[in-house]
């Protein structure tokens, strides 16, 4: 299993009038995380475009258990439970607060494409021998 964390401060105009998060603004959250996640291996979505692979995200799940409000510093879990073996990649991310408090849950499903047919394709070389040893059995 993989997991990765990323913190975000919670800016001003990311809150609404009741001064909670606005529920939108996580799909933003996620994607900075997830692309964090990404970078902590070695690797960029920029790598990955000029390897004419894209990412579209296809599935995005939220369950928002907390509020989150102006200036708390939030940390981000990107988890990947499973090594991808097709073109499929299932991030799963969690938003904790400054006291550890669980605040939203989340899923994000993308497809890897190649850019040039829009064709599903599989995970890059690179990529893949990056995250292989976090899927290698320890016992």
């Amino acid at each position: 299993m993989f997991i990765a964390e990323t913190q975000v401060r919670v800016r001003y105009a990311e809150t609404d009038q009741m001064n909670v998060v606005y529920h939108g603004n996580y799909a933003q959250y996620f994607e900075v995380a997830r692309a964090e996640s990404i970078r902590q291996l070695g690797f960029t979505y920029k790598d990955m475009e000029a390897m004419g692979v894209i990412m579209p995200v296809v599935e995005i799940h939220c369950k928002f258990i907390r509020p989150a409000h102006y200036d708390e510093l939030l940390t981000i879990k990107t988890i990947l439970k499973e090594l991808p073996d097709n073109h499929r990649i299932e991030f799963h991310q969690e938003v904790y607060d400054e006291k550890n408090k669980l605040l939203t849950a989340g899923r994000v499903v993308l497809y890897f494409m190649r850019a040039t047919t829009m064709e599903r394709a599989t995970m890059p070389q690179q990529l893949l021998q990056a995250l292989e040893p976090y899927f290698q059995d320890k016992s």
